[in-house]
């Protein structure tokens, strides 16, 4: 493993278990490439914790957007997140429009208005989320192009709603509302009463229905993902995790409260053993 591939891994370790361990089920060369895509996906994610404020968030995703485009000032590549993604790109002929899409959608994270809508959620997990399994796929069928539409759309929107129901109280703590906030207000909920921590059984229905639209996402993924050609399967590995995850959440009734996090070799054995059984 080079200096910079290994920098890559481990940054992808520490800033996204999940998706590090999807990828030591994968052969080299394309868990490199693989993990640079995740890599900075963490990192453009982590924006919004970083900065400060707006504005210098701004200045960040802007930064990304031009090394994609290579209009970046200086030596982009002495950024070896972006040397690694930029070398990704250049060897698996990856479209760089997606990768750009990402990175203008992380703008919703920098502000504190609510996400509005089920479909306004759904294009930001299809932006942020279902384009790095596209992707991967892509990097798995030796850079061309494949449809993966149904599996990569599904479980995007499936592990964004379990990941922002895991973190529905963190963020609400930070005056945060990532969940479609037309579903709560459907339950009588206001955005105020989410922000202030109150619970109730309008906020249980709630993200009971938003339990239930993660669920339903999953089968559909799963049901893709069936159908796609063996070699592209283990791209869609994280799968594997969102069942049991969404069944905690299910009976979770401290919405609020941080949940127990699932031991990394429970995750491991998962997700080998899901890939195991569709090899």
């Amino acid at each position: 493993m080079s200096e910079g591939a290994g920098y890559v891994a481990s940054f992808l370790r520490d800033a996204d278990r999940d998706r590090y361990f999807a990828t030591l089920l994968l052969k080299e060369p394309e868990r490199t490439a693989i993990q640079s895509l995740y890599a900075f996906s963490a990192d453009v994610a982590s924006i919004r914790d970083r900065a400060r404020e707006p504005t210098a968030g701004e200045i960040r995703l802007q930064w990304w957007a031009d090394a994609l485009k290579g209009t970046g000032h200086g030596n982009v590549r002495q950024n070896p997140l972006a040397a690694a993604l930029l070398d990704a790109i250049e060897t698996y002929r990856l479209p760089s429009g997606p990768l750009l899409r990402l990175v203008a959608a992380r703008r919703f994270d920098l502000y504190q208005d609510p996400m509005p809508d089920v479909a306004s959620f759904e294009g930001y997990a299809g932006e942020t989320v279902s384009v790095l399994y596209q992707l991967a796929a892509m990097v798995l069928n030796g850079g061309a192009e494949v449809e993966t539409g149904d599996a990569a759309g599904h479980l995007g929107v499936a592990q964004a709603l379990a990941g922002h129901l895991r973190a529905f109280g963190f963020n609400a703590s930070q005056g945060r509302i990532f969940l479609p906030m037309n579903i709560f207000a459907a339950n009588g909920m206001t955005d105020g009463e989410i922000l202030a921590g109150q619970a109730g059984e309008g906020l249980f229905a709630a993200l009971g229905q938003i339990n239930d639209l993660a669920v339903e996402h999953l089968g559909k993924a799963q049901r893709a993902i069936a159908a796609l050609p063996q070699p592209l399967r283990p791209a869609f590995a994280p799968a594997a995790l969102l069942g049991p995850e969404l069944r905690q959440a299910a009976r979770n009734r401290a919405p609020y409260a941080a949940t127990a996090a699932t031991a990394d070799w429970r995750k491991i054995l998962a997700m080998w053993w899901w890939s195991a059984r569709r090899a």
